[in-house]
Parts: C-alpha cells; sequence; structure tokens
C-alpha cells in the first residue's frame, strides 16, 4: 500500500494534545493521572492517544524539555541537502490543544514506590501510571578517545538539531581531496540503516563540491541493514568514494583522537577532516534512574509495553528491549498506539484489543533513489515476535525507486501528524 498523510493517520485513531505550567500539582478531580516522558515519536504519540480516546477522564502530563524537537528520521536528508533543518522540528501545541499538559522541564528521578516524578525545576508530579519514551543516551568508553565533550569536534549528530547543523557545516567545510571518517555504533542502535543512510548524504555532498573526497566508514560490525542495496547504490552513484571496513578486516579495533583528528583502524592511524563518531548506545538515563533498565536496554512485556520490573511504568521506542523489532521512529509510534490502548483499558475498563506491530524504514541512497525495509510483529509472552517482511531488491527500476523516497516523504508528514496533532 502506497503512504501518504492521510493513509498513515488513519492506522490508528487520529489524535490530539494544553500547554500549561509546570506546576501540574498530584491530583486533578480525582482522575488517574499518567505522565509521559519524552516527547519524541513513542511519548508524543501515546500522550496524544490517551488524551484524545479517553476522552478526558485521564489527566495526562507530557514532560519534554525541549520547546522544539527535531526527528533524527530524515535528519540524514538534511545533512545531504534535500530538507531544510526547519522542516525537521515540531512544536507542542497541537498536543496541548488536544488535552496534554505539556511541560517543558528535565525529569531527573522517578520513585516507582511513591509514583512520582522529580522534575529539575523541584516540582514532583504524581502518577498511577508512567510511560518513559527517552530515545538513547551513549555508552561511556564505547569508542576509545571519544565521550561526549569531543562531540563538537567529532559530532554524532544522532540527536538531531544542532549536531546535525554541525556535522552538514564539518561536510561542506572540508578541503578538496580531504577525509570523511565515519564510526559506526554496534548493534542494538537507532536506526539501523541510519549510519548507511548517512554516508550516502555525505558523498551525494561530497559528489557535488567535492568530487575527489574519500569516505572512510569503520565498522564493529561483519554486515549491516540494506547492506546489499547500499553498496549497490555506492558503486553506482559514487563509484572510488566509499571504503567501508567491517569486522573481519578490523573495523570494530578503532581509536580516535580528536585533538589531533585522527583515527587509527586495526593501528592504522589516518589523518581525517571530518569524523562522525557514533557511539554504543544505551536506553535514556531516566530508565536507569527509574530501576527498569537491565543492562543497556529497558525490558517490556509485548502485550502492553509494560516494564518487565515495575507494573506502573511503560517503555517505549529506542529505550526498549522489547525483541524483533528495530529501534525506529515508525516502531516507537506504533508501539505507543498498544500502550495508549493498554493503559487507557488499565486506568478505565475500556477493552484491549490484542496488540499488533508495524514498522518500516525508508533510506535515501541519491536523488530519487530510494529503498525500504520493513515488517509486521505480534506480542508473544516472550517477545514482539516478526510476523513477515519485505525488503527493496537490487536493480530495481529507477520509476520504483523515485515512487519509493516518495512514499517516504507522505509518510514523514503522516507520522509527525500523528505525533504532534498538528
Amino acid at each position: 500500500m502506497k503512504l501518504n498523510r492521510r493513509a498513515f493517520i488513519g492506522t490508528g485513531a487520529a489524535a490530539a494534545a494544553v500547554l500549561s505550567a509546570p506546576h501540574v500539582r498530584a491530583h486533578n478531580h480525582g482522575k488517574p493521572k499518567v505522565i509521559v516522558i519524552g516527547g519524541g515519536a513513542g511519548g508524543a504519540t501515546a500522550a496524544r492517544y490517551l488524551a484524545k480516546d479517553s476522552k478526558g477522564a485521564i489527566d495526562v502530563t507530557l514532560i519534554e524539555p525541549s520547546r522544539a524537537y527535531y526527528t533524527c528520521f530524515f535528519s540524514n536528508l538534511y545533512i545531504g541537502g534535500f530538507r531544510d533543518i526547519s522542516s525537521l522540528g515540531h512544536t507542542y501545541g497541537g498536543l496541548a490543544n488536544g488535552g496534554v499538559n505539556v511541560v517543558h522541564d528535565w525529569a531527573i528521578d522517578v520513585d516507582g514506590a511513591a509514583r512520582t516524578v522529580t522534575l529539575a525545576g523541584g516540582a514532583v508530579l504524581a502518577y498511577d501510571k508512567l510511560i518513559l519514551s527517552p530515545g538513547i543516551d551513549f555508552v561511556d568508553g564505547a569508542v576509545p578517545g571519544w565521550d561526549v565533550s569531543q562531540q563538537n569536534k567529532m559530532p554524532h549528530a544522532y540527536k538531531a538539531g544542532s549536531q546535525s547543523e554541525l556535522l552538514k557545516a564539518q561536510v561542506e567545510a572540508m578541503p578538496e581531496g580531504g577525509v570523511f571518517a565515519m564510526v559506526a555504533p554496534p548493534n542494538p542502535y537507532r536506526c539501523p540503516p541510519g549510519p548507511y543512510e548517512r554516508i550516502s548524504m555525505v558523498a551525494h555532498v561530497l559528489k557535488e563540491k567535492n568530487p575527489t573526497a574519500k569516505i572512510i566508514v569503520a565498522d564493529p560490525k561483519p554486515k549491516f541493514s540494506k547492506q546489499g542495496l547500499f553498496q549497490e547504490g555506492w558503486g553506482k552513484h559514487y563509484a572510488g568514494m566509499v571504503d567501508w571496513i567491517g569486522a573481519d578486516f578490523g573495523g570494530g579495533n578503532v581509536e580516535v583522537n580528536a585533538d589531533d583528528m585522527t583515527v587509527s583502524i586495526d593501528g592504522e592511524v589516518t589523518k581525517v577532516d571530518v569524523c562522525n563518531v557514533i557511539p554504543a548506545m544505551k536506553a535514556g538515563r531516566i530508565c536507569e534512574l527509574a530501576g527498569v533498565s537491565e543492562g543497556n536496554w529497558a525490558p517490556v512485556i509485548g502485550h502492553t509495553m509494560q516494564s518487565r520490573k515495575d507494573e506502573n511504568i511503560y517503555i517505549l521506542g529506542d529505550a526498549t528491549n522489547q525483541g524483533d523489532m528495530p529501534k525506529s521512529g515508525f516502531s516507537a509510534n506504533s508501539q505507543a498506539k498498544v500502550c495508549a490502548m493498554a493503559v487507557r483499558g488499565a486506568l478505565t475498563g475500556s477493552k484491549v484489543f490484542p496488540a499488533k506491530f508495524s514498522n518500516t524504514c525508508w533510506s535515501l541512497i541519491d536523488t530519487d533513489d530510494g529503498v525500504k525495509v520493513g515488517a509486521t510483529y505480534e506480542a508473544t509472552d516472550e517477545k514482539i515476535a516478526k510476523v513477515d517482511g519485505f525488503i527493496s531488491q537490487t536493480g530495481e527500476d529507477a520509476a520504483l525507486r523515485k515512487a519509493t523516497y516518495e512514499e517516504s516523504i507522505g509518510w514523514y508528514a503522516g507520522i509527525t501528524s500523528d505525533m504532534f496533532g498538528a
């Protein structure tokens, strides 16, 4: 089915969301209270659907420090020159208009026993159910020589916004014939095809502005998402520019030096002009503070997205260990709808249907050369399990690839409307 804005929103009940000051307090006319932490694809969607579908029966508060949320998905297209940064930024007025109390502050602690959330501004908010959708943080020491203090010299650009702008500016300022290096992350991580779409977009810029430049990818994995499609595209559009070094050739043995702008791959040191370091990832820190993490991720029950460690906490999106679904915006949005239904059922007695999920990840390789991968899933007692899937094929004709790219544009309009009610 071709996705467009209307079709995407039609996959779940459309909804909407009330900007309020951060002195939301513990009880409001006896209504059950739900707090959602994190205003991205998971959190914004869950808050919006809870407010709309409960018809005011649940008091919904969204905690999100940023007044404008920049989507990580499609940020590579900004780096490649296919979108403006403003097109990635979304605000919370639509959620507010639909009945969500939007509080722009940092959640700094969760007391699961007392069922309270403490904010950086000092407020302590009570909840009956808590939904965590904090996205990712980075694992300390994952790339020797790099930590977040070096992110301005060697940006990760895996949290969109200013980091995306910085990386784009660095690429465009590369000297003639310069070297762009990427340190790719180990599994599992946010958006499996994302690093390789980024390579494609950087190559697209360099082909136009700096055609003798080189790209090196140091990858700790022996293979990656859509590998055949990307490598076919690199050969077709950017012949001789991209050198991918996988685990079998030392791609996992990497050190960087931000002061010297060098990358060591299996002992071989290379001077580079731009270095995009994407470290190993883990659940956003609030999961740790809430006591729902296990290792780097937060395990959940697929039927409801409920934490396996606290029955009153639900977790969405990139932060979860849930089974077969990739960490993507589409996945988080799909999980949020299941979660909102489960929470509403628990608090109001409304009907809860069996959990079903879907995901599609689109990638752009060059102008009008779009590819995709996706699947449907169902909940089992052990995990969210893949039911079936699809992927673009190598050798597809130009018309199909263009149609795939155009489908992704329709999906972006649809999902952001579904998330933010705008």
